[in-house]
C-alpha cells in the first residue's frame, strides 16, 4: 500500500479509538484490570492524545513529507521493537513509524501493556488482512536486522550487549523537569500539575523535579497541585505516598505536603511516585543552560521551553531521547 493508503488506514483507526465501540470498551476495561496504574481516565487520555496528535490526516501527511519516499522504504527489513509499559500505549509511536515505513515489525510488548496494543493490531488486521504479516507480536526477538528497545538503565545495558552488532536505538531511563522563575500564573501552575501528575508521574515526559529561585513561595504551587487530590483515592498511589512520607519522618527530612503530594529538596532529578523534588538556583539563565541537553532529561518545562501543560502531549516530531525514529528506519535500507 502507498503511504496515502496507510495514512487513510490510520485515520480510520483514529476514528475508531475516538469512538465508543463495545469491543474497544471491553479492551479498555481489560487493560485497566490487568494493570492497576492504567486507570480508565488515563487510558482515555492516552487514546485522546494519540488520536489528536498522531492520527490526524493533515499532521501525518505533513510529517511524512519531510522524509524521502514519504517515509516508505523499497526494501523492507526485519525490525524488532522492545516496548516499554510505564504508561498506556507508550510504544504506539514506535509501531506507527514501523508501520508507515513498510518494514516488517516484530514487536515484543511489555507485560504491563499488552491488552490495548494487541487490540489495536487485531483491529487493523481485521480491516486490512494484508497488514497481518507486517506486524507480529513475539515473546522473544531473534534474527532481526535492526532493533529499537526501550527499558530501564539496567535493561539498556543488556540491549547494548545483545544488539550491538545491529543498527539500533537503545533507550534508558529519562525524566523531565521544570524551571520556574516565580512569575508563573495560577493557570500555568495548574498546567504544571498536569505535567507532573498525569499517569501518576510514571512517564519519562512527566516532571519529577522543579528548579525554583531562592526564597520561592511554594504555597501557590501546592495549591495548584490540589487538582490531583483525588489520586489519593487510588490505593497504589496512596501506598506510595504513605511509604515516602514515613521515610521522610524516620529520617527527619524536611518536606512540604498538600496531603496528596510531597515536596522534598533533593539533588536528584528523579523522584518516586507521589513526590516532587525541588532545588534552588541563583541565576535562571545559568540553570537553564545546565539543564538543556542534559542526558537524563526528556523535557524541560518552563517559559521559553516546553510550555506548561504540554509535556504529556507529544507530537509526531517529538521523538524519545531526541532520536528521529522514522529517519533511523528510512536509512536502514541505505546501509
Amino acid at each position: 500500500m502507498s503511504s496515502t493508503e496507510k495514512v487513510a488506514a490510520l485515520v480510520r483507526l483514529g476514528q475508531y479509538l475516538a469512538g465508543n465501540d463495545q469491543a474497544l470498551q471491553i479492551a479498555k476495561d481489560k487493560a485497566s484490570q490487568a494493570n492497576g496504574w492504567f486507570t480508565p481516565e488515563f487510558i482515555d487520555l492516552a487514546l485522546q492524545n494519540i488520536c489528536r496528535y498522531y492520527l490526524d490526516e493533515s499532521k501525518l501527511t505533513a510529517w511524512l513529507q519531510s522524509y524521502s519516499g514519504n517515509g516508505t522504504v523499497q526494501a523492507p527489513r526485519l525490525v524488532g521493537i522492545v516496548a516499554a509499559g510505564n504508561i498506556p500505549l507508550v510504544c504506539f509511536h514506535d509501531w506507527l513509524c514501523g508501520f508507515l515505513s513498510g518494514h516488517k515489525v516484530r514487536l515484543k510488548l511489555s507485560s504491563k501493556d499488552v491488552v490495548l496494543m494487541q487490540h489495536i493490531l487485531d483491529k487493523v488486521n481485521e480491516w486490512y488482512p494484508a497488514f497481518a504479516e507486517q506486524t507480529v507480536v513475539m515473546d522473544m526477538l531473534k534474527n532481526c536486522d535492526a532493533y529499537i528497545a526501550t527499558g530501564s538503565n539496567n535493561s539498556a545495558r543488556y540491549f547494548q550487549y545483545y544488539f550491538a552488532q545491529y543498527p539500533n536505538i537503545i533507550r534508558r531511563n529519562r525524566t523531565s523537569v521544570a524551571i520556574l522563575d516565580g512569575t508563573e500564573t495560577p493557570e500555568e501552575l495548574t498546567a504544571l500539575a498536569d505535567d507532573a501528575m498525569l499517569y501518576f508521574g510514571l512517564g519519562c515526559r512527566n516532571v519529577t523535579k522543579v528548579f525554583v529561585p531562592e526564597n520561592y513561595n511554594f504555597e501557590p504551587l501546592l495549591k495548584a497541585f490540589r487538582k490531583y487530590d483525588y489520586l489519593a483515592d487510588y490505593h497504589k498511589f496512596k501506598n506510595n505516598y504513605d511509604y515516602n512520607l514515613a521515610l521522610l519522618l524516620l529520617n527527619s527530612s524536611p518536606y512540604m505536603t498538600n496531603d496528596c503530594l510531597l515536596l522534598h529538596e533533593s539533588p536528584s532529578l528523579f523522584s518516586p511516585i507521589s513526590m516532587l523534588h525541588y532545588s534552588y538556583y541563583t541565576d535562571y539563565a545559568t540553570q537553564a543552560q545546565e539543564l538543556q541537553g542534559h542526558e537524563d532529561l526528556q523535557c524541560l518545562v518552563g517559559h521559553g521551553f516546553t510550555p506548561f501543560g504540554t509535556a504529556q502531549q507529544p507530537s509526531l516530531y517529538d521523538y524519545a531521547d531526541g532520536i528521529d525514529t522514522m529517519k533511523f528506519l528510512v536509512d536502514l535500507t541505505k546501509e
